[in-house]
């Protein structure tokens, strides 16, 4: 597990995938946030109740940290939950690349679809599929930025997405959980500096 070095830590956000949904996979994240300290990450904290854990750690590789997260939820909570992990570097790259239009056009709904290392390809796009006169996609190294007209949500490939096999591989967010998620990361990060 990761442990605290005099080096300073790296800082990362967990994405839990489905938890706090509709009553199922639910978990408390004061007990989560307590485990994982325990578990010897550090700094964690959580922001919102659907699955954001922010830390710190030594450790620099994100599939040993998913794997060691994944296997604490299993065996403290109960909890078969995949994870994404994103390092606050990926987080800068990714937020920074978001459309300008997405802070302006209220007609068209967006989001950011995580994914793990399993799915992450430009390739994923074509089995994504979505309907070009409604939708609009972007790969993104660690993600999909989708786009949908608010008025056709309904006719959209992205409401049929949590019954095909790929959505096990991938988790949503929001923009603005999305940026909030790394303005909390790089403040973490600028109190590790002070």
């Amino acid at each position: 597990m990761p442990k605290r070095t005099a080096k300073t830590p790296n800082v990362f956000v967990a994405l839990l995938r489905g938890v706090n949904v509709g009553g199922k996979n639910n978990l408390s994240m004061s007990e989560l946030k307590t485990n994982l300290s325990k578990a010897g990450f550090d700094d964690v904290r959580t922001y919102i109740n659907s699955g954001n854990v922010l830390f710190t750690s030594s450790q620099t590789d994100a599939r040993k940290l998913e794997t060691n997260i994944e296997r604490l939820l299993s065996i403290q909570h109960k909890l078969e939950c995949k994870v994404v992990v994103r390092s606050l570097s990926e987080m800068k790259k990714l937020v920074e690349s978001l459309p300008a239009a997405w802070k302006d056009d209220e007609s068209w709904a967006h989001n950011v679809v995580f994914l793990r290392h399993s799915i992450d390809s430009k390739n994923v796009l074509k089995e994504l599929a979505p309907k070009p006169e409604i939708e609009k996609v972007l790969y993104r190294s660690g993600a999909v930025l989708w786009s949908v007209q608010r008025s056709e949500i309904k006719q959209s490939t992205m409401t049929k997405l949590s019954s095909r096999k790929i959505f096990q591989h991938m988790t949503v967010r929001n923009p603005n959980t999305t940026r909030k998620l790394y303005e909390l990361m790089e403040e973490m990060a600028q109190g590790e500096s002070d």
